[in-house]
């Protein structure tokens, strides 16, 4: 790659530059993740910095090297999540006035979030890029400098500083798996983890709805997308400045279905106890989709960002229950009479089930007038103790038949 816009040297000196104002996060061994992958995982915790997301890195970079005359100025962002708070609470902490743009359809808990860190916000727009033309605008006719997302040089340098402090820590890595949106992160990671070790792979991860870099390498046109759960990295197009370094210098690309996802979240929910949006989850999500090209090496996984909808964490941890069988639907038909339900909650209990809710569903049943549909939801220990809880029911005489997800 000839002229790279950000080398070692840049990534080093942003080292120096941010050195107190944004967190060295942890960086460790998952021993029982690495037990049940087969390979060694070093998690790299960025979600535990000051605003949940590596973004706090690239913006208080390029901030730290404005003018006297750029901080007098103020910039301008446009972002409906990471970048938005980044960018306003490292403004806020050099004395700089923010303004940031945001589509209008964004959560008001994030548009909150962004304003309590002293930011202005400016609802226009309704995409990122539709923000991100507004933003320009406004950087134009006001004098404003535009802190871009992930196309900046000074953000990539600021980022690439996640690589040096994993390799510092753990020096005989293997690979590094990180997460695609518009390519600001692996850019920088890349740049600095193929400089002092030529031979350690670096990994793409992309969401399979927002495929960007893996369809321009096969000269497609960009991706469609559609509703994804790691929306930090649902970019249709990456970067002027991050794809020519994306092409020199990652390996591979992984692209992660949503029910990989979602399982990784829930995974690193449960295992490390570490709250975790989609985009953060996505490397261990690759490791799930694409075991072969981890076993028995040394992987650093970038967990990106932690600022997931309580909401949405809500909906993952009950869908993960269902697909583990921990969480499961009997539809029982029993003689409509007394004691009928008294049996089933018996058999439930000496099995060591855990009844959750309770359903009859006489009106609806196609069983004879005299009997009737029970449904149960039973909280279970995993799909082996759903099996025998099911068969002592059968064992009693008693009808059963289990409900997939979503079928009613």
């Amino acid at each position: 790659m000839s002229d790279p816009a950000v080398s070692l040297a840049d990534i080093r000196a942003a080292a120096e530059r941010i050195e107190g104002r944004v967190i060295r996060t942890p960086c460790v061994v998952s021993q029982t993740l690495s037990g049940i992958h087969g390979c060694t995982i070093v998690c790299k915790f960025e979600n535990l910095q000051y605003t949940a997301s590596f973004k706090d890195r690239g913006a208080c970079n390029c901030m730290l090297q404005l003018d006297a005359e750029q901080r007098a100025r103020g910039v301008v962002a446009a972002s409906a999540g990471n970048h938005a708070q980044a960018v306003a609470h490292h403004a806020r902490e050099l004395g700089i006035a923010a303004t940031i743009v945001m589509p209008r359809q964004t959560p008001f808990v994030k548009v909150a979030g962004t304003e309590r860190l002293g930011a202005a916000i400016r609802l226009e727009g309704n995409s990122v890029d539709e923000s991100m033309a507004h933003a320009r605008a406004l950087a134009e006719s006001d004098g404003l400098t535009l802190v871009h997302p992930f196309d900046n040089a000074r953000v990539i340098a600021g980022q690439g500083t996640i690589a040096l402090e994993m390799l510092e820590d753990f020096p005989d890595l293997d690979a590094l798996v990180v997460p695609i949106g518009g390519g600001g992160l692996i850019a920088g990671i890349a740049t600095a983890a193929k400089a002092l070790k030529p031979d350690i792979r670096v990994f793409g991860v992309e969401a399979a709805l927002y495929p960007s870099v893996q369809h321009l390498r096969d000269g497609l046109e960009p991706p469609v997308g559609g509703p994804t759960i790691a929306d930090g990295i649902a970019v249709k197009r990456p970067g002027a400045l991050t794809l020519p370094i994306i092409d020199a210098l990652v390996d591979d690309l992984i692209l992660v279905e949503e029910t990989a996802i979602e399982a990784a979240i829930l995974q690193l929910l449960e295992i490390e106890k570490s709250v975790v949006e989609g985009a953060g989850a996505a490397g261990l999500a690759a490791l799930t989709t694409a075991p072969e090209r981890f076993r028995e090496q040394q992987v650093g996984l970038v967990l990106c960002g932690g600022n997931i909808d309580p909401r949405l964490l809500s909906a993952v941890i009950l869908r993960g229950l269902v697909t583990s069988d921990r969480l499961v639907r009997l539809v029982l038909a029993v003689p409509d009479a007394p004691g009928s339900l008294a049996r089933i909650t018996a058999v439930v209990a000496s099995s060591g089930g855990n009844i959750v809710d309770v359903r009859h569903r006489r009106e609806f049943s196609g069983l004879s007038v005299k009997r009737t549909e029970i449904e149960v939801t039973v909280e279970t220990r995993d799909a082996r103790h759903a099996g025998q809880l099911t068969d002592a029911l059968e064992a009693q005489k008693i009808e059963v038949r289990r409900l997939a997800r979503g079928e009613f």
